[in-house]
């Protein structure tokens, strides 16, 4: 079942707690780790899952995986996203794991996207209510979901685009 809740107050707490677990195991292999998704945006609705980004300077040698496995995250080699790496949770929070190229498109696209919801109360509303209607009509077809939100998303990010450009956006610091 595809589960859209209204924003939680402890998200960020959670990512808080994840984000140093992860920032003590990998150190310097993590040249970012950030808050990304749904429950990064203050307010918005999302589905209960903790998205973190960890940029890396390249995929080979992959220093990242073992200290991530340690922190209790698996990997999943069936992903079949080549800009990524992809782990989930073995126990406590639902999480994803992203782990991105440092300076590629995939990662600066997650956090552009991710700070003009910030910055954008109106688009991030209509992004939580299609989410919440995507939702109740598709049930359990996640890709049925999937391919009906990526119009919006895709509109959203052709305005995250414009609003880049015109207030000269950069990533701020890393979230852990």
């Amino acid at each position: 079942m595809i589960e859209i809740v209204e924003y939680r107050d402890a998200w960020p707490t959670l990512f808080a707690e994840l984000g140093c677990r992860l920032r003590r195991g990998l150190g310097e292999v993590a040249l970012r780790i950030d808050h990304i998704g749904s429950t990064a945006v203050p307010g918005l609705r999302a589905k209960p899952v903790i998205d973190i980004q960890v940029s890396v300077a390249a995929f080979e040698p992959a220093d990242f995986r073992a200290p991530l496995e340690a922190a209790g995250f698996a990997f999943r080699a069936d992903n079949p996203d080549l800009t990524k790496r992809y782990f989930r949770e073995t126990s406590g929070p639902r999480t994803h794991v992203h782990v991105r190229r440092a300076g590629s498109f995939a990662e600066q696209f997650c956090l552009m996207l991710r700070d003009y919801l910030r910055e954008s109360r109106t688009d991030a509303e209509l992004y939580g209510a299609r989410k919440a209607l995507l939702a109740e009509r598709h049930g359990t077809d996640r890709r049925a979901y999937t391919a009906e939100k990526s119009a919006l998303v895709w509109e959203l990010v052709r305005r995250a685009d414009e609003w880049a450009q015109a207030c000269g956006w950069q990533p701020g610091p890393s979230d852990a």
